[in-house]
């Protein structure tokens, strides 16, 4: 029988144990996805935004290939750091795919980006998503004015939540000391920003429409600065570009231009909160006022003729209680594992882990550990059959290799206390009860305390 273990049970981990099973080429092979959470589907309960149902209902699928019989979710493991180390798994285990995620933020690197005030916009996803290890104390939104750098997704989730109110998040998941927060929210400005034009912005069009159906919230372009790119007037790329304008962006300028002709003729607004999106600024500085964040100054930039900008000489400063920066994720290294620090990923061959530029045999990877933050969710599906192709063609060597015959008790001889299959549909029951309690639906339980004692209440 051929035993692996997969780490991370986002969805590059869930397909990767779902391409593994549903083959035939090595009958009864068996799956172990470990998290180091004791709750599965990674990003997709921790990442996507309260708000958006339907993505949030991918955990329906996940959930499905999850109680798999052949396929065992173990969460509260850690691989590396005080957990079990990724040596030691590789001896419980015939192969270990890992499929870690990209866990940090990249940084601004500008003077000020340490004040307080100032945060990645994962920290502040992580406290309205009820992550465990979410920012101590959380946000208090005291602030007035905010400032996302980024024209991603995530810049648009944040900006998103931080324009609703309380009584719009109160039938989602968001954990209650978030929507406490939220119901005092003072915030009446959000500035999103980003260094290039709307045509090279990342976010997509469902995601910008989204900004104009918020009930409290007026979205504000300047068409002058919408100018500034080429593709905005012509509907063609930028001069220099490698690649010609894709259709969503054609879309995404075709939204925003109709947000700054009907701005262009409005006489005012009784919506309680203003979202600015601002193109062509790249954030130098972060300034301070009493020992906190007071605003961000931008460079202007324009395009520089090549697909990319230049600095224009000008700058431009706006006020600012709280910073969030969303410009991207990066890659960890994993004790134990190869990794290169200029692209955060690790080393790979198809899937085959990289070490001194050989496959090292048992060790394979998938998804953003892989190929880098790049992608939609569903992108992870193929990135994980190719691992998995990989692994299945080289089963007759790995078979040759030792592997545990009960991995989870050799787990538990190590210290280790897996919360189980079980243990997670307790975790669950426990929110909905949580829930009811508030007078609303399932809630989130946002600390590990609370987690791991709804896993193993019914167990003592």
């Amino acid at each position: 029988m051929l035993r692996v273990a997969v780490v991370g049970s986002g969805p590059s981990g869930v397909y990767t144990a779902q391409a593994l099973v549903e083959q035939d080429r090595v009958p009864g092979i068996r799956v172990d996805v470990l998290d180091r959470l004791p709750c599965p589907y990674g990003l997709v309960r921790y990442g996507v935004a309260p708000d958006h149902e339907k993505i949030k209902s991918l955990q329906n699928s996940l959930r499905t290939v999850l109680q798999h019989e052949r396929i065992t979710f173990l969460g509260n493991v850690e691989v590396g750091g005080d957990g079990i180390p990724p040596e030691r798994l590789g001896e419980l285990y015939h192969a270990v795919v890992y499929c870690v995620g990209a866990a940090t933020d990249r940084s601004l690197a500008v003077p000020g980006e340490e004040l307080p005030g100032s945060h990645s916009a994962t920290e502040f996803v992580s406290w309205y998503s009820a992550h465990p290890d979410a920012v101590a104390g959380g946000f208090a939104l005291r602030a007035r004015s905010v400032v996302v750098i980024g024209v991603g997704n995530v810049a648009v989730d944040v900006a998103r939540i931080l324009a609703r109110s309380a009584e719009e998040l109160r039938p989602t998941d968001v954990p209650h000391p978030a929507l406490g927060a939220l119901v005092g929210s003072r915030v009446r400005e959000v500035h999103m920003a980003g260094r290039r034009g709307p045509s090279q912005a990342r976010f997509t069009t469902k995601e910008l429409r989204e900004l104009g159906g918020l009930p409290g919230a007026r979205v504000v372009v300047d068409g002058a600065e919408l100018a500034l790119d080429p593709a905005y007037a012509t509907g063609a790329a930028p001069a220099g570009s490698a690649a010609p304008l894709s259709a969503a962006a054609r879309r995404n300028i075709e939204v925003l231009r109709g947000w700054a002709e009907a701005g262009a003729h409005a006489t005012g607004s009784d919506r309680e909160r203003a979202i600015h999106l601002r193109f062509f600024l790249r954030p130098v500085e972060l300034l301070e006022r009493d020992g906190r964040v007071a605003g961000v100054r931008f460079a202007r930039t324009a395009p520089d003729g090549s697909g990319g900008v230049r600095d224009t000489g000008a700058y431009e400063e706006i006020d600012a209680q709280l910073v969030l920066r969303a410009v991207g994720y990066r890659g960890l290294p994993l004790p134990g594992l190869p990794f290169d620090p200029a692209l955060g990923t690790v080393p790979h061959l198809a899937g085959r882990v990289l070490r001194d530029g050989a496959p090292s045999p048992g060790e394979y990877v998938a998804g953003w550990i892989k190929r880098g933050p790049t992608g939609v969710i569903g992108s992870n599906r193929s990135c994980a059959k190719e691992t998995a192709g990989s692994l299945l063609d080289d089963a007759p060597l790995l078979m040759e290799r030792t592997s545990a015959p009960d991995p989870v008790a050799a787990l538990r001889a190590c210290g280790i206390r897996p919360v189980e299959w079980d243990g997670w549909l307790s975790i669950e029951r426990a929110e909905a009860d949580l829930g009811r309690s508030l007078g609303r639906g399932p809630v989130k339980i946002p600390d590990w305390a609370g987690l791991l004692d709804a896993a193993h209440a019914e167990r003592g």
